[in-house]
């Protein structure tokens, strides 16, 4: 179960990597491309890309900050599954051991009748 709970934890960064790579490499990508393209002033140019530049940064800000929700989510969930675990497995080893004392005071009890009645 541990694999299951690294895998998905990896399986999530490795998520928020690649969305956060594409969302540079596209910024860079248009930024290049307007700067190419653009048949305007340069000052107007550069407005647009302080805009677009702006933009972006919004928006990979504002995706770092779900994700990071996201996983302080699943930590938290995670977390929770631990120990509603670990109170099942106490409970669990608190039952054997008073199985076992039983077991153990019936065989008592047994052999003291034997040992009175020999």
């Amino acid at each position: 179960m541990k694999n299951n709970h690294e895998f998905e934890y990896t399986e999530h960064g490795s998520h928020a990597k690649s969305v956060l790579a594409g969302l540079l490499v596209g910024g860079l990508v248009g930024a290049g491309t307007v700067l190419l393209l653009a048949p305007q002033p340069g000052e107007r140019t550069r407005a647009e890309l302080q805009e677009g530049v702006s933009h972006l940064r919004d928006r990979t800000t504002e995706t770092v900050k779900d994700k990071v929700t996201q996983v302080k989510s699943r930590a938290n969930q995670l977390k929770e599954d631990v120990r509603t675990k670990a109170e099942e497995l106490q409970y669990q080893g608190k039952d054997l051991i008073a199985k076992q004392l039983d077991r153990v005071s019936h065989a008592a009890e047994a052999g003291k009748k034997a040992i009175q009645e020999s």
